[in-house]
């Protein structure tokens, strides 16, 4: 289970996130909606430990997050896997072996370097791939797929991490709509058979709701709205958003 404990970041005069206090609960799929600039991808980024808190704490089935260095950072970042809008894919390099980069902290330093990936390994990496319809992609470069190619890539490379928590940063955010239901799809798939908790940013309501059963609403670096997306009234929508909000929020038929 994740706790944020009064968690604040602040960047010079601007205050991204502001004394943030969460229990998140483990297996679930969980997105984290609100407008540009809100504090969604800060917040994500403070989990992950990629952005140092200025204030609270982060824990994790009683680890200390916010106290962790070294190679016990390493290890939470393993154990808490991020996907980011721009892929993070090194672009010249194999599908597969970007799928393999996920199992550094399985292997030495020196075979990893190598690129002596151990045959349990590639076929852990193999599977990963064919979950997503990926796997004949392995030998191609990463820079020769489209954008929904090289996300279900990096969840893929997430998924070899044996994460507990996937943080996915916008992670459809550039994708046309056939790629963000491949993506999305993706991403339930990992919550549903793995039972590995999703926390994701989400720019569409449509799909908050679609995908998600509990819904965090973001508002000048604090938490707005807090519940499952049938608590997501156009009223709540409208104080996250504003008034182009009902535009975004789909209606309760056919759901």
């Amino acid at each position: 289970m994740l706790h944020l404990e009064n968690l604040s970041k602040r960047f010079g005069s601007t205050v991204a996130v502001d004394n943030v206090s969460l229990v998140l609960e483990p297996g679930r799929f969980v997105g984290v909606i609100g407008r540009s600039g809100a504090g969604k991808s800060t917040l994500l980024r403070l989990i992950n430990r990629l952005v140092e808190p200025d204030g609270g704490r982060i824990r994790f089935d009683g680890l200390d997050v916010t106290g962790l260095k070294g190679r016990g950072l390493r290890d939470w970042r393993r154990r808490c896997a991020m996907i980011f809008q721009q892929f993070n894919l090194a672009g010249r390099l194999d599908v597969l072996t970007n799928v393999l980069i996920g199992r550094l902290t399985y292997t030495s330093t020196l075979a990893s370097a190598l690129r002596l990936w151990t045959a349990e390994d590639k076929a852990v990496a193999m599977t990963a791939l064919d979950m997503f319809g990926m796997a004949e992609t392995a030998g191609q470069r990463v820079d020769e797929l489209s954008g929904g190619q090289q996300q279900r890539v990096a969840i893929s490379r997430a998924l070899v991490q044996e994460p507990q928590l996937i943080l996915a940063d916008e992670p459809v955010a550039s994708l046309d709509p056939r790629n963000t239901a491949l993506v999305m799809d993706a991403l339930a798939k990992v919550n549903r058979e793995f039972g590995i908790s999703v926390l994701c940013n989400l720019h569409s309501l449509e799909l908050a709701r679609r995908y998600c059963d509990r819904l965090i609403g973001m508002s000048e670096g604090r938490v707005a709205f807090d519940g499952p997306p049938s608590a997501l009234t156009p009223a709540v929508a409208r104080a996250l958003y504003g008034f182009d909000a009902d535009q975004e929020l789909p209606s309760e038929e056919g759901n």
